[in-house]
């Protein structure tokens, strides 16, 4: 059973979107509150799978609460919930550590697939998002200096890892096209975070992205 938190200050979104997701098979919400520092609190003595944050709130904004939450229990899976879609905002998210994006405008079908993305591939973003994430991308390359070269290089095998995970492959199903053990495959998964310095696999995959060792149409 996957244990979700939900933090939204929107009273009739959040109870809204906790009967959606008490209807989706092998999903519990386990806590739900309008306040993130209550949400922390929680935290220390309750066990979430994934916390579907808001980020912009009253008390503490959501980006605060991401980036506590996971200094508690770095394998928290966070999927952002916001109306938010600038450059500067998506990007934001991708730094924080936040596993996914989610627009408040996606479907209700879409919402189950991200939280199965996160807890299969450990991460998620609505390709709704497609052209603001690659504008997000091209806006930190023009505030970043880069060297010519990347200072990690990923081997072949790992760059066919990372690009099966971008196609929704879990790693028991990476394990099989590749015809290795889905030990083998987490092994990999474990060196490339430690290679890129990634808090998690969104992070991989930001950097595979900056060093254009794939491209956005792999993702």
């Amino acid at each position: 059973m996957v244990k979700v938190a939900l933090v939204d200050d929107h009273q009739l979104f959040r109870k809204s979107l906790s009967l959606l997701l008490g209807s989706i098979d092998g999903v519990s919400v386990d806590y739900d509150t309008h306040d993130g520092l209550a949400f922390l609190k929680y935290l220390e003595d309750y066990e979430i799978d994934v916390l579907l944050l808001d980020l912009e709130m009253p008390l503490v904004h959501g980006f605060d609460v991401c980036k506590q939450a996971k200094l508690m229990v770095p394998s928290l899976r966070v999927i952002i919930l916001s109306q938010l879609t600038s450059k500067e905002a998506v990007h934001k998210v991708m730094e924080i550590g936040a596993n996914g994006y989610f627009t408040k405008n996606s479907s209700p079908e879409m919402l189950e697939n991200a939280i199965r993305n996160v807890m299969d591939r450990d991460y998620y973003f609505d390709m709704a998002l497609s052209s603001v994430i690659r504008e997000a991308m091209l806006w930190k390359k023009k505030r970043t200096v880069f060297s010519d070269t990347p200072t990690v290089y990923l081997t072949p095998k790992e760059i066919e890892i990372v690009k099966l995970a971008t196609q929704e492959k879990c790693s028991k199903e990476i394990a099989a096209v590749l015809n290795i053990s889905t030990r083998t495959v987490e092994k990999h998964r474990n060196h490339i975070m430690e290679k890129t310095e990634s808090k998690n696999f969104i992070g991989v995959v930001l950097f595979a992205l900056k060093n254009q060792i794939i491209e956005l149409e792999d993702i």
